[in-house]
């Protein structure tokens, strides 16, 4: 698989089908017409959110008094001082201060969550004031000789974000789980922070991914299974499809064939949802060059093709036989000319070759099989290491890596 970019400057058009973010997904309809058909287009908002290094982290620390409980007394000890600074009986007193206390706690229990969150923000931010930052980490350690080597660990992150595996020199690497704040959760492999070899990436909305991964982008052979129904099955190439690969649609429509930048560009064979077929060129998402479509109807056109309508010499042929030859213009017939003129019949042995090479197009099934084998491994190996990391947390095994 070529990872360098062509010097050609492919026109990505609105239909393109999987860019890394968002997806985009086209389903060419049957042509309404014998000279032009239509598109569907339907969005996927799900999107790749690789590990950012750069991110900060809120490091666990053990909490001996919640922030709700100090809340909570700190508001009763102002309301005691505040009723009895007056002549109020202490009846009133104590009624006006167990409403509030209720109302107070009501919100607590509401929004218990941001208050955690903005507790774990200002002790972060308090650690990180003094004159000696010390940083705690909750995991496995190995003490070798003027440093401290840590195994597996958990770490959240100030976005809600949470890490459990396996670190060296103190980012994740090895096998590990993250779980990103509501959008969705990696399992597999890393290297130096990144998701790097195998793993599974899934998203909230039901979208997933099996397969490699190559500094934190889908690289290599996978499956990206879409919450909307469709699947891509094939190569990919930093976060997008690129190479040979299958694309399957939730409306039965199919194409095998060659793709570039995330875009079906060169050879491959559409199977449309109401029968029609297509194998020869394509060029930027759209048919262009030569190729051969047969309608659902018995129909059949054989020639040249630009930007997804007849262009160029051509024949086209009814179910009952008869031919219609000659230069085409945007899909309609210009000028006619007798059967299989010299033009005519280079143009359609062109657009049979091309429907061949097509249909004749290796398949990757065998190592996208692998890479989904490889990536089934890769997370149970990092649910393994999440566990470990889990357990650590509970036995309270605390070090100071700093």
């Amino acid at each position: 698989m070529d990872g360098q970019k062509s010097q050609t400057k492919l026109t990505r058009t609105q239909s393109s089908l999987l860019r890394s973010s968002p997806t985009i997904r086209s389903s060419i309809q049957s042509f309404s017409s014998v000279n032009e058909f239509g598109v569907d287009q339907e969005q996927d908002i799900e999107e790749q959110k690789p590990h950012k290094p750069g991110s900060t982290p809120v490091r666990s620390v053990p909490v001996r008094i919640g922030p709700v409980f100090v809340l909570a007394v700190v508001s009763m000890y102002t309301l005691f001082v505040f009723f009895n600074r007056d002549n109020i009986p202490m009846s009133e007193n104590l009624l006006l201060s167990l409403i509030l206390i209720a109302v107070l706690l009501f919100f607590v229990g509401k929004n218990k969550q941001l208050i955690h969150q903005v507790y774990n923000v200002f002790m972060n931010r308090v650690h990180r004031n003094n004159s000696k930052p010390v940083q705690w980490f909750i995991g496995e350690t190995i003490k070798e000789p003027n440093r401290v080597v840590v195994k597996e660990g958990v770490e959240v992150y100030s976005t809600g974000d949470i890490y459990e595996g396996e670190y060296h020199k103190g980012r994740c690497n090895g096998s590990g789980v993250y779980n990103y704040f509501v959008n969705g959760r990696y399992e597999g492999d890393w290297v130096d922070g990144k998701y790097d070899g195998y793993g599974i990436e899934s998203w909230a909305r039901g979208s997933k991914y099996r397969g490699q991964y190559r500094q934190g982008l889908r690289h290599g052979y996978g499956v990206y299974k879409f919450y909307t129904g469709d699947t891509y099955t094939g190569q990919w190439c930093n976060g997008q499809s690129h190479g040979i690969g299958s694309q399957s649609c939730s409306d039965g429509s199919c194409y095998i064939g060659e793709f570039k930048c995330a875009v079906k560009h060169g050879l491959g064979c559409y199977h449309f949802r109401n029968g029609d077929r297509y194998a020869g060129e394509y060029f930027g998402d759209k048919i262009h060059g030569f190729g051969v479509y047969h309608f659902a109807n018995g129909h059949c056109y054989e020639g040249s093709w630009h930007e997804g309508r007849k262009q160029g010499y051509g024949m086209y042929t009814f179910r009952n036989g008869d031919t219609r030859c000659g230069e085409w213009n945007s899909g309609n017939l210009k000028i006619p000319s007798p059967p299989l003129t010299d033009a005519v019949l280079l143009t359609v042995q062109a657009a049979r070759k091309a429907a061949e090479n097509a249909i004749k197009l290796r398949r990757v099934d065998e190592q996208v099989k692998k890479a989904v084998m490889a990536a089934n491994r890769a997370a149970t190996a990092a649910r393994v290491a999440a566990i470990k990391a889990v357990q650590n947390q509970m036995d309270g095994d605390f070090c100071d890596t700093g």
